[in-house]
C-alpha cells in the first residue's frame, strides 16, 4: 500500500478548515453524497474522484497566483 511522505498531516493547519469546504463543495458538485463524519458507504471511486478533483483545483490555484506573480 502507498503512503505519502507526511502521512496525511496537514503541513499548514490553518488550511484545513478551507480543505474541508473544498472538499464538501466539490463532492457536491460532482453529485457525490458526502457527509459530515462516517463516509464508509462511499465507494473507493467516489472518494478518489473527489480528491482528484481537489488536487486539480488546487494546481489551478497555484498556477494562477504565480501566473499573477501572487505567491
Amino acid at each position: 500500500m502507498a503512503s505519502n511522505a507526511n502521512g496525511g498531516k496537514i503541513n499548514v493547519p490553518e488550511a484545513k478548515g478551507a480543505l474541508n469546504q473544498m472538499k464538501y463543495e466539490i463532492a457536491r458538485e460532482l453529485g457525490v453524497g458526502l457527509k459530515q463524519g462516517y463516509n464508509g458507504d462511499l465507494t473507493s471511486r467516489e472518494a478518489g474522484y473527489v480528491g482528484g478533483y481537489m488536487v486539480k483545483r488546487l494546481i489551478q490555484q497555484a498556477e494562477s497566483r504565480l501566473a499573477g506573480g501572487t505567491y
